[in-house]
């Protein structure tokens, strides 16, 4: 079986058409903080169910109802879901599978010391010259698969 998590952030406020197709088929969605305002989580619970996060950019009384860091199960798997990588605490402890942030609108996937950390970068408006892209995670029981999707976009 596989479980597919699609992976966004950074939207300050920007639901790209090209993101919601890149998420549909998704069984759940992480956003990692930056949202920009509450519709874009509304319009991401359409797709699929959502884990989201607040994140620098997220004030005012709608983002508080967003934590800042949460860990999550899912497909068996443990996901720990932060804004800014540079914030993460050392001493998250064993059993952590995946690491997810965002922030510095570079899409990233890296292994270290048998923890995923992937970043998906940044799927809304266009910063410097940096892609406009989004993550998805398949779990199946081989593994774990992660890709970076270039939306493209201006």
């Amino acid at each position: 079986m596989t479980f597919r998590i699609g992976i966004i952030s950074d939207t300050h406020g920007l639901l790209r058409p090209e993101a919601e197709r890149g998420l549909t088929g998704v069984d759940h969605i992480i956003h990692a903080g930056d949202i920009g305002r509450p519709e874009i989580v509304d319009a991401l619970r359409r797709i699929a169910p959502v884990t989201a996060i607040r994140g620098n950019v997220d004030s005012g009384g709608w983002a508080r109802e967003y934590p800042d860091t949460k860990l999550l199960r899912l497909a068996g798997k443990s996901i720990y879901v932060l804004h800014d990588l540079k914030t993460v605490q050392a001493d998250l402890g064993a059993g952590i599978d995946v690491i997810v942030s965002g922030h510095s609108h570079m899409p990233k996937i890296d292994t270290v010391g048998g923890v995923l950390y992937l970043n998906p970068g940044s799927a809304g408006p266009r910063r410097f010259k940096l892609p406009i892209t989004l993550a998805t995670l398949e779990v199946t029981s081989e593994g774990m698969r992660p890709e970076i999707h270039d939306l493209g976009g201006d």
